[in-house]
């Protein structure tokens, strides 16, 4: 699929690193701060934006990872969905964990890490940082951080390609087509851009 590049590598390291400062900014430092990535591509993008917080503040920040399969309000639609790890790099308890996604589109996959997390414990804030947010939301869900807004309409697909996933770093609009809704059954997040 051919698609529009709305992001290259180069905007998308500037986006993450403006975030990663971001976050300090409105977190007062980074003491107390867990990042959270959703799989499967926010967890990268996640660990990234610890390695930024790491180089300007010298500080180790807990990254893990969450999947939010089992807490998908489709689960028992019929569709197969792949389980996936899960691991907090500590008791979220008290603590500003931040999630972090690649796409933020209907809001339906944040309100289920939501969830996941307060089965975790009971963080202190709870914000969401996205890379993309494409609009046409659900629920009443809103990232507080945002590399890039990118107006979308329903039948276009926002795919985001990190190096360590898809061997290379860019954001993709593209039109959706028979090919992208056979990727679709397979892997919906992947291909509509989010949740």
């Amino acid at each position: 699929m051919a698609g529009k590049v709305i992001l290259n590598a180069d905007e998308m390291r500037r986006a993450l690193y403006r975030m990663a400062h971001e976050i300090v900014e409105h977190n007062g430092g980074a003491g107390g701060l867990v990042l959270v990535g959703l799989r499967t591509r926010g967890v990268p993008l996640a660990q990234r934006i610890q390695r930024a917080i790491s180089s300007f503040e010298a500080a180790d920040i807990p990254c893990g990872q969450l999947d939010v399969t089992l807490y998908r309000d489709d689960l028992f639609t019929g569709r197969v969905f792949e389980l996936h790890e899960t691991s907090l790099p500590s008791d979220v308890t008290g603590a500003n964990v931040v999630l972090l996604d690649d796409v933020l589109y209907t809001g339906r996959t944040v309100r289920a890490a939501l969830d996941a997390v307060m089965d975790f414990g009971r963080p202190r804030s709870i914000e969401l940082a996205v890379l993309i947010d494409r609009g046409h939301r659900e629920l009443p869900i809103r990232a507080n951080y945002v590399g890039k807004n990118v107006p979308t309409s329903r039948d276009e697909i926002v795919a985001v390609h990190v190096a360590e996933i898809d061997g290379r770093d860019e954001v993709l609009i593209m039109r959706a087509s028979a090919r992208s809704a056979q990727l679709q059954l397979r892997n919906p997040r992947s291909v509509l851009g989010g949740g």
